[in-house]
């Protein structure tokens, strides 16, 4: 296997850049660069050399003798000046060497899955970690690339072992006088399996991990001339819809990403809910019930009722004269004019979105790990009165947790997965 390096810190140029090489030749690689190494994890100052011996730069040297280190390898870290001269010198002279290259993106964290240092979900984590954007999706991000889903799933995994021990000694030891045979035992294993199965089933039913990062879609309804475009640009702070007195104005959906608090989100505005002949003004209608329908959360800025029973029903335009007084049914009362009001607008929408997101103690499962997860639990809650059959079952939720973790990952997953990760991570 090639010895790979990469820059692993922040793009240069900055005050320190972190050169990490990994692999077979990694020590050796670094004592032609940096002279007699120090001890392992202790950092020693260095001049680094070409094979000329004109200096590249004085710096930091550390050594991580695998397979405890982060790729499961042989790793040196030099902790250089950041400049782009500098860490231009210092990659030339070990592209130079023999056995050497540069790292493909991911690549560091791809030899520490093959190598056992992580499981897929903990790399996965990490992928999002790198590209977090909120501190929701960071504290998420965080649980899963500390192990805490991996631990949730090797904990489902050895349960489910267990379990199919126990099967299997009734089905191949019947006659031993220590295992347990008969009807009351087979039916005390089912019953731990149907637990089994409701424990893994309820974190498959939590909210899941992408509503962090792709942001809770609320959807802004009404009719037309309601003012949902004129609420969509308050609450986005700018002007992405055009606001107009001609009815009609907005003839498809507009949509507007915003974080608060912490929490994404995708504020759209509809076209107004008109019955019509005009046939494009008739799409634009169809997609606004499409978006309604779909919504996390639903505004509605109409006099009659919404139509979802979990809609905030906004009673909007309250600074008119005429609609000063706040009629029974509504949620609250918006006005352009009130700051007040908008806040208490997002203050209904952050309350109502923190119960549709994941908390930061709980496990969030990714899309796939949920469909996984969920194929797991059918497989536990087959029934049958036959042994081998319940089996077979338990065989099948144990591979497919296993798949959770990586275990039998693809190759072409593989690298849809770690083409996400900068060139030295």
């Amino acid at each position: 296997m090639k010895t790979i390096f990469a820059v692993s810190s922040g793009r240069p140029p900055a005050a320190i850049a972190v050169v990490r090489v990994s692999g077979p030749q990694a020590f050796a690689a670094a004592e032609a660069l940096a002279g007699p190494l120090p001890a392992p994890r202790h950092a020693s100052l260095r001049g680094l050399r070409d094979t000329d011996g004109a200096l590249l730069d004085r710096a930091l040297v550390i050594v991580f003798p695998g397979p405890a280190t982060a790729t499961g390898e042989d790793l040196v870290e030099f902790h250089c000046h950041g400049g782009r001269a500098v860490i231009a010198a210092v990659e030339r002279a070990l592209s130079g060497m023999p056995g050497l290259r540069h790292a493909e993106p991911g690549e560091f964290t791809r030899r520490a899955l093959t190598n056992g240092r992580i499981d897929l979900t903990e790399a996965e984590g990490l992928a999002d970690l790198l590209e977090a954007e909120t501190e929701s999706q960071r504290v998420a991000a965080m649980t899963a690339a500390e192990g805490r889903v991996s631990q949730a799933v090797r904990g489902w995994m050895n349960s489910v072992a267990m379990l199919s021990a126990r099967i299997e000694a009734m089905l191949d030891f019947a006659d031993e006088d220590d295992v347990a045979s008969d009807t009351a035992a087979f039916d005390a294993i089912v019953s731990e399996i149907n637990a089994l199965a409701s424990e893994i089933e309820a974190v498959v039913d939590a909210p899941p991990v992408e509503r962090l990062k792709d942001g809770l879609r609320v959807v802004i309804g009404g009719p037309p001339n309601s003012g949902k475009s004129t609420l969509l640009n308050l609450l986005g702070e700018r002007d992405a819809a055009i606001v107009s007195p001609i009815s009609g104005t907005t003839r498809d959906r507009i949509d507007v990403p915003v974080t608060r608090n912490g929490v994404a989100y995708v504020l759209t505005d509809t076209a107004g809910l008109i019955d019509t002949l005009d046939p494009i003004e008739a799409i634009g209608v169809t997609r606004a019930e499409g978006a309604l329908a779909a919504a996390d959360i639903v505004m509605w800025l109409a006099d009659t009722a919404p139509p979802r029973a979990d809609a905030i029903w906004i009673h909007a335009r309250a600074d008119l004269p005429e609609r000063g007084e706040l009629p029974s049914g509504r949620t609250l009362a918006v006005s352009q004019n009130d700051p007040g009001s908008l806040e208490a607008l997002w203050g209904e929408l952050h309350r109502r979105a923190i119960a549709m997101l994941p908390r930061g103690d709980e496990i969030a499962l990714k899309q796939h790990q949920r469909r996984q997860c969920a194929a797991a639990v059918e497989a536990l809650r087959y029934r049958s009165s036959d042994a081998l059959i319940v089996a077979e079952h338990l065989r099948q939720a144990r591979a497919i947790l296993a798949g959770v973790l990586g275990l039998d990952a693809t190759g072409e997953m593989l690298d849809a997965l770690f083409g996400r990760f900068c060139i030295g991570k």
